[in-house]
């Protein structure tokens, strides 16, 4: 199965239209199956005194709340109507994080596919049940969240007659280091809930996502960002245009390279197995009827003769013709 790429761009178009385009031409360019923003209205996410996280005071200083940020970084409905229409003008599948439940309401009337839940909305009962009675296939990232929240928020899509759900493993923190990572809960999540898993990554570099491929991810998402120098609070966790290319192109090879699990001789193994074996050759000059020892005869490659696994085979018969030292021996 070929593993879905989502190139995270969330809010790094810092609010405005012009770099979103840009984001997704960058995100084409890279090869990525879809580009996801975040869809919010800011007065509906946060109350007037939520604090920022610590990542986003030392990203944006703490002169600001939280709501102040998010006005910023704010892209209104009119915008993702054009960027839609602007990503299937570009042949790359448009998502957008809902972060509220007036933007769910607009989000399915644009039309998108399936959903993204991001991680902080994972214990919002109306939310989930919301997104459930849409009745389409749904991911969910799994950041800051212990097994029986991640079932109770499975149970709830379920009932409420979500289509297929994708669990992504997570670590909410940007950069997430490398020790908080976990990677192998995504087989847990794989194990306990019998549903394809995924994994959404935050660390600074691109082997995380890779390694979850090799174990089974079948959604990767990665943020990126046109510079991690802009101003903003994600962009430092971010990949830039190049690197994102470079995650992709190593995910699409390691895909190549996990094959289908059967052991035997490859295509391209073929052409070797005479050059790289072995055969039982003469070791010095052998007469006809001379019996075969351990004293004339040796193996050598190339390996298009006798293979030497018939070794006891051939000791004590007897030379149908003269042999040559390094000739290969036929009965």
């Amino acid at each position: 199965m070929r593993v879905f790429i989502i190139a995270e761009a969330g809010v790094n178009h810092n609010g405005k239209p012009e770099l979103a385009k840009e984001l997704v031409d960058k995100a084409k360019e890279a090869g990525v199956d879809c580009i996801k923003f975040q869809t919010f209205k800011s007065e509906n996410c946060v109350t007037s005194n939520a604090e920022k996280a610590a990542y986003q005071i030392q990203q944006t200083g703490a002169g600001e709340s939280q709501l102040e940020m998010l006005r910023k970084l704010e892209l209104s409905f009119d915008d993702f109507i054009e960027l839609k229409n602007y990503c299937e003008m570009q042949k790359i599948t448009f998502l957008s994080t809902p972060f509220d439940l007036e933007s769910i309401d607009f989000l399915a009337n644009l039309g998108m596919e399936f959903w993204k839940i991001p991680s902080g909305e994972i214990t919002n009962l109306p939310y989930l049940i919301k997104i459930a009675k849409t009745h389409k296939p749904v991911i969910m990232s799994t950041g800051m969240s212990n097994l029986d929240e991640i079932q109770e928020a499975f149970n709830l899509l379920q009932e409420n007659g979500s289509g297929e759900i994708t669990l992504l493993h997570c670590t909410t923190e940007y950069p997430a280091p490398y020790e908080d990572v976990n990677l192998r809960a995504m087989l847990t999540l794989k194990e306990k809930f019998n549903t394809p898993v995924g994994y959404s990554d935050h660390t600074m570099g691109i082997e995380v996502p890779v390694a979850a491929v090799t174990l089974g991810a079948t959604v990767i998402e990665k943020h990126f960002t046109l510079d991690r120098n802009m101003e903003g609070p994600d962009h430092k966790a971010s990949l830039e245009p190049h690197e994102l290319k470079a995650m992709v192109s190593a995910i699409r090879n390691v895909e190549l390279a996990m094959g289908e699990g059967v052991k035997k001789p490859t295509p391209s193994e073929q052409k070797n197995i005479a050059v790289a074996r072995k055969s039982i050759v003469a070791s010095r000059n052998i007469k006809k009827g001379e019996v075969f020892t351990e004293d004339n005869l040796t193996t050598k490659r190339p390996g298009n003769g006798i293979s030497p696994m018939r070794w006891y085979e051939v000791l004590g018969q007897r030379a149908v013709r003269d042999f040559k030292e390094d000739e290969l021996i036929v009965l």
